[in-house]
């Protein structure tokens, strides 16, 4: 029998022989097979992040990449890495699909943040570390409430029905925005206490204060243009501006209270590295009628100088809410007296029930 030996001469040929032949180079294959891997990289992610937002779509209804367009959104805010990683943690909490809706409309923000409230309160696994996450929860609220974020540039940004207060010489007078979208900044011809219109001269030079409904707020300078009548209402024209003045707010949200309390005195004890401080028995009542976690205001009937020190406490729920503060000015209010307190020293906690009052994420 004849033994046949079959040669297969393609086999023979190497790899880099047959891109020669067709004129593409190794490196150009190679270039190509990278960007198709990156192509399939991006499908899928866009696939993935598609199924994840609430609506099962990208576009009109949410941004593609919310997290790149929060850090965005935020870089000129002094965050630090905790805070910047909490708010990352409170947008992806409430699935946010459109951080800048949500950090321009305060009662989104406000919604999102009192959503990741309740999950730490719920998922912590210790009272040491919930007030950890709490705590850093609201510095994160507070510095957002301070920012320039949502800020405006120009008077044709201002709603209809704002209130302006006007310094025309010495005179402080409140108007109402009729309307900031024509030629004009039209409002309503301001009146004096007995009801009757003030006619402001055509070229009065006026300073103009004002706050936005995210209680941010601002000033400018302009100038009367004239008068009209608006919608049936008498109406001054004011001169549109785009030099707006963002005037910085309180350090800390305040909120209007009606809160029972008792006051101990507080004085010191002992010199130099021997002092103490010493609690008073005696306490005093009163009712604490706006707060913050900077201080308070509490209306009392108890004889109170300026300086004094107190230790104040009130009831939340189960729980006591302390702190120590120092008297920075009085107010006789008839027969009571109004102390306006600055806070020296708060715990963690009572802090954190302070700031949960004060943004209402508690109620």
């Amino acid at each position: 029998m004849t033994n046949h030996v079959l040669a297969f001469f393609p086999l023979q040929v190497q790899a880099k022989d047959l891109w020669k032949n067709s004129g593409v180079s190794s490196k150009e294959i190679i270039f190509l097979i990278i960007i198709a891997a990156v192509i399939i990289i991006a499908v899928i992610l866009i696939k993935i992040f598609v199924k994840s937002t609430p609506t099962g779509k990208s576009g009109s209804k949410g941004m593609l990449f919310p997290g790149l367009a929060l850090r965005r959104l935020t870089k000129d805010i002094n965050f630090n890495h905790d805070q910047q990683k909490m708010l990352n943690f409170v947008f992806k909490t409430d699935e946010v699909i459109d951080p800048e809706k949500s950090l321009t409309t305060p009662s989104l923000l406000d919604r999102h943040f009192k959503r990741a409230y309740r999950v730490i309160e719920l998922s912590s696994t210790n009272e040491k570390e919930v007030q950890q996450k709490l705590s850093l929860l609201f510095s994160t609220r507070n510095i957002l409430e301070n920012s320039s974020i949502g800020a405006i540039s120009s008077t044709r940004q201002i709603r209809d029905d704002t209130k302006l207060t006007i310094t025309s010489g010495r005179d402080k007078i409140d108007v109402v925005v009729i309307s900031a979208k024509d030629e004009y900044l039209t409002v309503e011809t301001p009146k004096n206490i007995l009801g009757s219109q003030i006619k402001i001269a055509k070229g009065s030079k006026l300073n103009v204060l004002f706050f936005t409904k995210s209680n941010k707020g601002f000033s400018f300078e302009t100038h009367v243009t004239g008068n009209s009548v608006i919608r049936g209402k008498p109406a001054t024209l004011l001169a549109h501006s785009n030099q707006l003045k963002y005037l910085s707010q309180r350090r800390y949200k305040r909120r209007q209270a009606a809160i029972a309390c008792f006051m101990n005195l507080v004085y010191v004890e002992g010199t130099g590295k021997k002092q103490r401080l010493v609690i008073d028995k005696r306490r005093y009542a009163g009712t604490i009628t706006d707060i913050s976690v900077g201080g308070c205001s509490i209306k009392t009937t108890a004889p109170v100088q300026v300086g004094a020190r107190f230790k104040i406490e009130y009831s939340e729920k189960d729980s006591t809410v302390a702190a120590l503060g120092q008297v920075l000015r009085t107010n006789r209010a008839g027969m009571t007296t109004v102390l306006h307190i600055k806070f020296l020293r708060v715990t963690q906690k009572s802090m954190n029930y302070i700031n949960a009052y004060v943004y209402e994420y508690n109620e």
